[in-house]
């Protein structure tokens, strides 16, 4: 399965990670590589309990993000 992961840098400068698709799957790291290690495993972590509750596995929303620039 694949989902889409928003990374955001915090004023710490830990970065944040979060899963659109699976309300309340976060994750963070002290860079983006451990960001993205620790989310995999909170995915894995998430489905399990869903699994475990008998709740199906949400689809992903086929959600993009790009970046706009603007003048200002």
């Amino acid at each position: 399965m694949e989902y889409l992961v928003l990374f955001e840098k915090s004023n710490d400068g830990s970065i944040w990670a979060r899963i659109p698709d699976l309300p309340g799957c976060t994750s963070c790291g002290e860079n983006i590589e451990e960001a993205r290690e620790n989310i995999k495993e909170a995915i894995e972590i998430h489905l399990e309990a869903m699994k475990a509750e008998g709740l199906e596995f949400p689809g992903t929303q086929h959600l993009q993000a790009e970046l706009i620039e603007i003048s200002a």
